[in-house]
């Protein structure tokens, strides 16, 4: 096998080959006449589907399924006939060949007679052509013919059919309906796709207690051992693989064995042509529950080195015949660490499972035999001690659990004959809090990282947790389609694009493209700043007190629902059902408890404020916890109960790391006679206050200035404390400030007990500088107070075009920059819709060299400030991006006005495998905020910032010259002039 520097750049020419073959073709079958005179199928007539009696079951399996699937699409099925030299049945009306080069006759017979060309994917990994060819066989005026470059290659090429006649990977397991058509024609085209950018690419089916256990239970007979994952559900897994161009899986693994449930598992995924590895901790083809129950002795190699050495070769002979990836390592027993393991006693356990496997498998060079060593949490710190791992093994890197890649290979491991690979997770049991619920992944991070871990030579293994699967169709199918062409994802805004393209596949209608990349974007956005089982953590997510930002989030929500509710309404009636299950759903169910949580937050702040709406909120949380409910039982009764009840994870109510028993409701207050003030019915209270008066002293508003946000607004809330009705009037002793709902009459209980009083500045007639506004809020039966409202009348230089503070802050998000310097090669890329507000930007490309502030491209802010201040933060938000290569740290510079560069390690060093200190502050919200003390004069400013590693991400950079107030989102833009 080449050396991996050279096999990288193999497989770099491979990826442009394959982006410029790809690129110049189109699909070889069109729906409309004129186009072709070669009519593949209609609704009265399919094709015959030939494949050489001698080549592979997959193929002859597959060839099966896509004619089911002109069936799906025209009304009849094809027809599969297995075919030798000395039967060649009569011509068809239409005819698909289909096989294996080496392997089938009928596709080396036409390789021979000069009339298909195989030269470009001959002897490459999982590679295929489709052409039409004329004459293919005496008495054929032509076919449609599919050649392998092995058996993966050709089941691939045959589903490609299936999905360019209508049919998606997700038919079953979505529910996605095939596209029907009355005619399908053949074009006079080849089409080549070369090998995938990813050797081995899978998923993890994990975490699958309650929700995919408890579905699967009623649906297919128990195995011996009492679990439901038998040789019947893993068909329809090795189908779904394969039909997402992905060739490897991890069984489930929560009490199953994979071997031993169904002893047909292992034959069946040989003859599908799945490859079959077992997880981080599953050793040698054994699951986690044989090392319980079969193993002789504890799981301890120190102690037990014999019978473990056994159960390994026991391992190897059961999975010899099969074509597998063999997992190799040891961990502690139930996946945590050992306590007796070192790196000493792994490099031992190595040799011994290399030893056994060049034994069972009878090969004289075990490079043959494909491997894999996970470096999972503690492992990796085994390897930075100076393990020794075999350059046949294949070193397979992780995230932090969250999304956030630990490590990406180092330039002096890129040699390795076995290459890296990533462990990425979409589902997740521990700390900071499981989540298993339903989809919680930003797609453009996981491009984000993923791309870097490419670039970075881990393309031998890519596979992702996916917990129960069913809630993570979209993420897991992003992720398997990078992995098999990367060469469609190389840019920021390839993320976009692959949703519009997932969409006109899934539901059929290319109008509704550009909606559905706009709610899976905005999903993600919203997504990334709190996970569902992380709300329930205090303090809470979002400020029920500063920026309004609690409401704002509701607002974005709501606006989120009404895109996704009118896409749906839009749909034929067949295609709504997989649109709800994989859009609508976690947009509706998501929408409901975050607003639940908010509500919650909101209730505790009107009850200090001693509303009486304060039980309104009471009842809307108890409301959107019963909605919570009739939403799972909505998605549950789908295709007549087809899914009941694959989504019965319990969500709300966590308290500490792992689930509750039950999903429970938050505690809530109840307004009570107690709360109401001597000082009567009314009450008034001013943004960001909980106070209310009269009765709390009089209150001030936060200060109005002409630069604030544009968003931003200035109000006060007048309601009722007590049962009961009055009328009110509002006054200002100024006529340049107004106010909107200026008199009226609340009434409680009912729903107009509260009132939102906003304000308006007539800046052309305030005074200049600062002056004070009284707003007297009187009530008809003599109760009043006043609000005083700071105005401040601010001005900036004529020639400034820039970011302006507003309220002690700027806030500029990344992208806005004045300008962006190339140089050198390198540049700036702005992800869209990466984090938690708008976008990110990054140092590109991401093969770029570590860099310094002279060396780098240089970002420049421009941004005005009216304060001084000695003790001004530069407060830069960052993607949750860890340091991926430990001897590059990520690290940003920055400077004011031409200043002397500060350099910035936004996150600390930490022993591989670890998380660093502040992880959680990080992981929790969805990114770090790294903060720096400067000096600062007031005026106009240039803010210079160089990111000097690749993997830096910024999503916004906030100035605070003394007005910042806590939050998680931190303040809106700036306004810019």
């Amino acid at each position: 096998m080449a050396p991996i520097s050279t096999r990288l750049v193999a497989v770099a020419v491979l990826s442009l080959w394959s982006c410029l073959t790809a690129s110049a073709q189109s699909d070889t079958l069109v729906f409309k006449s004129g186009l072709s005179d070669y009519k593949l199928a209609s609704h009265n007539n399919a094709p015959d589907i030939w494949v050489d009696s001698a080549d592979f079951k997959g193929i002859r399996r597959a060839a099966g399924d896509l004619a089911l699937d002109f069936g799906r699409v025209v009304g009849i099925n094809g027809t599969v006939r297995l075919v030798d030299d000395s039967d060649i049945p009569s011509s068809p009306p239409s005819l698909i060949i289909a096989g294996a080069i080496g392997k089938s006759a009928l596709i080396d017979d036409l390789v021979s007679a000069g009339k298909l060309k195989v030269s470009d994917i001959e002897g490459k990994w999982e590679a295929y052509t489709t052409a039409f060819v004329k004459s293919p066989l005496k008495g054929v005026p032509w076919a449609l013919v599919v050649a392998g470059s092995d058996q993966r290659g050709t089941i691939f090429g045959l589903y490609d059919i299936s999905e360019q006649i209508g049919v998606s990977p997700w038919y079953w397991w979505a529910d996605v309906p095939p596209k029907r058509k009355i005619n399908i024609w053949v074009q006079e085209k080849r089409k080549i796709q070369g090998s995938p950018s990813v050797k081995y690419r899978g998923f993890f089916i994990n975490d699958e207690a309650p929700a995919l256990t408890s579905w699967a239970e009623p649906r297919f007979k128990r195995t011996a051992n009492g679990r439901p994952f038998t040789a019947e559900f893993y068909k329809l897994i090795f189908e779904l693989c394969l039909r997402l161009r992905a060739n490897y899986i991890w069984p489930a693994m929560w009490g199953s064995m994979f071997y031993v449930d169904s002893p047909e598992n292992g034959p069946n995924a040989d003859d599908y042509g799945v490859v079959i590895g077992t997880s981080h901790h599953e050793p040698m083809a054994r699951a986690e529950t044989e090392q319980q129950q079969k193993l002789e002795g504890p799981w301890d190699w120190i102690g037990n080195k014999k019978n473990i050495t056994e159960f390994f070769r026991e391992g190897a002979e059961r999975a010899k015949d099969y074509d597998t990836l063999y997992t190799m390592g040891m961990r502690g027993a139930g996946d945590v660490e050992s306590p007796t393991l070192t790196f000493e006693s792994l490099e031992e356990i190595l040799k011994v499972q290399q030893t056994i496997l060049k034994d069972v498998m009878n090969v004289s060079d075990i490079g043959d035999v494909p491997q894999t060593w996970v470096l999972y949490k503690e492992v990796g710190r085994y390897y930075q001690a100076g393990m020794e791992v075999p350059d046949t093994v294949t070193l397979l890197w992780t995230d932090d659990n969250a999304g956030n890649l630990l490590r990406t290979p180092f330039i002096n491991e890129t040699d390795r004959e076995a290459g890296a690979g990533v462990y990425y997770h979409f589902d997740y049991v521990g700390a900071p809090r499981s989540y298993k619920w339903i989809n919680t992944i930003q797609l453009v991070k996981t491009w984000e990282q993923m791309h870097l871990a490419y670039e970075k030579g881990a393309r031998e293994i890519w596979i992702a947790n996916v917990g129960d699967l069913k809630p993570l169709e979209i993420p897991m199918t992003h992720f398997l389609d990078m992995a098999y062409d990367m060469s469609k994802h190389t840019t920021p805004d390839s993320t976009t694009e692959w949703i519009k393209r997932w969409a006109i596949r899934e539901f059929g209608k290319p109008s509704i493209a550009e909606k559905t990349a706009q709610i899976l974007n905005t999903y993600g956005k919203l997504i990334v700043r709190r996970k569902y089982e992380l709300l329930s953590r205090q303090p809470f997510a979002y400020s029920v007190a500063n920026y309004d930002e609690a409401e704002r989030v509701i607002e974005e929500w709501s606006d989120l629902l009404d895109l996704a509710q009118g896409v749906y309404n839009g749909l034929p009636q067949e295609t709504r059902t997989p649109f709800f299950e994989m859009v609508l759903h976690p947009v509706l169910a998501g929408k409901t408890v975050v607003e639940l949580y908010i509500k919650t937050a909101l209730n505790s702040w009107y009850y200090s404020q001693r509303r009486t709406s304060t039980d309104r909120l009471a009842k809307d949380v108890n409301d959107l916890f019963a909605q919570d409910a009739e939403i799972t039982e909505r998605y549950h009764s789908l295709e007549d109960g087809k899914w009941d009840p694959i989504l019965n994870q319990t969500h709300i109510g966590y308290t500490f790391w792992n689930e509750p028993p039950a999903n429970t409701m938050p505690n809530v207050s109840y307004h009570t006679t107690k709360n109401v003030p001597r000082s009567g019915i009314m009450g008034v209270s001013v943004q960001g206050s909980s106070k209310s008066s009269p009765g709390d002293p009089a209150p001030t508003l936060l200060p109005v200035d002409p630069y604030m946000p544009p968003s931003e607004r200035r109000y006060l809330d007048i309601f009722t404390r007590d049962n009961g009705t009055f009328s009110y009037k509002i006054t200002a002793n100024t006529s340049y400030v107004t106010v909107s709902n200026s008199k009226g009459t609340l009434t409680a209980p009912g729903e107009k007990s509260d009132i939102r009083s906003r304000i308006s500045v007539d800046w052309s007639r305030a005074p200049k500088g600062l002056s004070w506004v009284g707003l007297k809020v009187a009530a008809a039966n003599g109760q009043a107070t006043t609000a005083v409202l700071p105005v401040n009348k601010t001005s900036v230089p004529g020639k400034f075009h820039g970011y302006v503070e507003s309220g002690g802050v700027v806030s500029i998000e990344a992208e806005h920059y004045a300008d962006a310097e190339k140089k050198s090669g390198l540049s700036y890329t702005t992800v869209p819709h990466y984090g938690r507000t708008l976008s990110g930007v990054k140092l590109w490309p991401v093969t770029a060299d570590s860099q310094t502030p002279s060396s780098a491209p240089k970002l420049t802010y421009s941004f005005h400030t009216f304060n001084s201040c000695n003790s001004a933060r530069v407060m830069v938000f960052l993607g949750a991006t860890l340091n991926h290569d430990p001897s590059r740290p990520l690290k940003y510079a920055f400077s004011i006005d031409g200043g002397d560069a500060v350099t910035v390690q936004p996150v600390p060093n930490t022993p591989m495998g670890s998380v660093p200190d502040g992880w959680e502050d990080a992981v929790i919200p969805g990114g770090w905020t790294s903060i720096s003390t400067v000096k600062l004069s007031s005026g106009s400013h240039k803010l210079s910032l160089w990111l000097l590693e690749p993997g830096v991400i910024v999503q916004k950079l906030v100035i605070d010259v003394g007005g910042f107030k806590e939050s998680s989102l931190g303040p809106l833009e700036s306004y810019k002039i």
